[in-house]
């Protein structure tokens, strides 16, 4: 996208996903790295680290850092070109 540019240079296709898909929680809360796993966006702990430490995921649209970053309803998170937003379990 002309004219938006991140701190590691320019933002690309894969850091603005399509539409997010539901990922519901029947807690108020869930961690980013267990977010990471539930969603399929990391196949286990030491990818969802990976990702994160790297700075591959972002939740609102923002670069996370931190994996163990508390989510709740409404949250969206995005990594590898796919995003999810956080809802609560019916």
């Amino acid at each position: 996208m002309p004219g938006r540019v991140r701190e590691n240079g320019p933002m690309t296709t894969s850091q603005h996903p399509g539409p997010a898909d539901d990922l519901p929680i029947r807690d108020g809360m869930i961690r980013l790295g267990q977010a990471l796993k539930l969603a399929n966006l990391a196949e286990d702990g030491a990818q969802a680290r990976a990702l994160v430490e790297d700075g591959q995921v972002r939740v609102n649209g923002e670069v996370e850092t931190r994996r163990g970053r508390q989510l709740h309803p409404g949250d969206v998170v995005a990594a590898g070109g796919a995003a999810v937003r956080i809802t609560a379990a019916d």
